[in-house]
């Protein structure tokens, strides 16, 4: 894989084109995907690993990215350390026994790679599809994002439990951020083991945290897992949400690549982060709504912009929504191949 067009951007090397894979490319806006998650719950689906690679397999057999990524979910390692983890259908996820306290924290178990067997299963079965034509990408959840899940007992619009804890207990913060990164690291450096060729932080609510609260709560720890990856020939990508305000940051974590959302110029950002560190994004998921004419004209022009910079991994600022049309996924997918540096 190492010639690849995604491993060779992602390592800032030149390449013909862009290449192009989408956050939640394996989901809810392809019939296939509800063809199975019909017949099986979102877990079942997460720990199955024939059920996973069938996901997994779905937008590289039907819409023709550079990229794979392991279908899983951010939350497993929270609940392999002990949280109680379910999916409602218009809920999202639930976790029965939330954390909030000192003894919380302390019954929270770290030596349980074991626990996600599933996933080193689900990485060596999508290979084996894969057979060498594209990369596959493995992830895990950055601590901060799983710490909220796990202090909330949910998805939550203002983390009002989460700030209390990092503000009026930062020491039991801390203490629960240390165990989630632990358990994180070991959780990459299995998958790596597995197989996969690059791997994925998602903080996915870092834009919830002010400056300082970011560099305390979130990026302390994410360098601490990045320094700690086995980390030969497979890139590191750092994605959040609020990456327009954090990238100085997030590559001061030293990944490879830096997931970009769509508040920003992506040519500018670039050369604000320091050389060698390549750039993932950045197209506002919602151009891919609009007219096949916009969806193309808003890529290349972002194409355009970026002509001749070497480390540029086309992607969307964040995932792809469900109710966007599949036909205009794939058109967008045609149009970025079509292109030529």
């Amino acid at each position: 894989m190492r010639d690849s067009l995604l491993i060779k951007a992602a390592f800032s090397e030149p390449t013909e084109r862009p290449p192009v894979w989408m956050m939640r490319q394996a989901g809810r806006f392809m019939k296939e995907y509800w063809d199975i998650k019909n017949r099986y719950s979102f877990l079942e689906m997460c720990k199955t690993p024939e059920l996973a690679a069938d996901v997994t397999m779905l937008p590289v057999d039907l819409l023709g990215i550079d990229a794979a990524i392991l279908f899983s979910d951010i939350l497993v390692t929270g609940e392999a350390m002990g949280g109680e983890l379910s999916f409602a259908n218009g809920i999202g996820p639930k976790f029965a026994n939330p954390v909030r306290t000192s003894a919380d924290v302390d019954k929270l178990d770290t030596k349980v790679v074991h626990k996600l067997q599933y996933v080193a299963d689900a990485i060596k079965v999508i290979q084996q599809r894969l057979n060498g034509s594209i990369p596959l990408i493995g992830f895990a959840g950055a601590p901060f994002t799983v710490m909220s899940y796990l202090v909330e007992g949910g998805s939550s619009k203002d983390f009002k439990l989460t700030k209390l804890l990092m503000h009026n207990k930062p020491e039991l913060a801390h203490r629960l951020l240390s165990k989630i990164a632990k358990v994180t690291a070991d959780y990459l450096n299995m998958q790596i083991a597995a197989g996969v060729n690059a791997v994925q932080l998602f903080d996915s609510w870092a834009q919830a945290l002010a400056w300082d609260d970011y560099r305390e709560f979130s990026h302390k720890y994410i360098a601490e897992i990045i320094s700690k990856l086995n980390r030969k020939d497979v890139p590191v990508i750092s994605f959040c949400k609020g990456s327009s305000v954090f990238a100085p940051l997030m590559a001061e974590a030293q990944p490879d690549v830096v997931s970009i959302d769509w508040n920003v110029d992506l040519l500018d950002i670039k050369h604000r982060l320091p050389k060698g560190i390549a750039v993932q994004g950045n197209l506002d998921p919602h151009i891919l709504y609009a007219d096949k004419k916009v969806i193309k004209d808003r890529i290349y022009r972002l194409f355009d912009r970026m002509k001749g910079e070497n480390g540029f991994v086309f992607n969307l600022g964040h995932g792809i929504m469900p109710d966007i049309p599949f036909d205009h996924v794939k058109y967008a997918v045609d149009m970025i191949k079509e292109y030529r540096n």
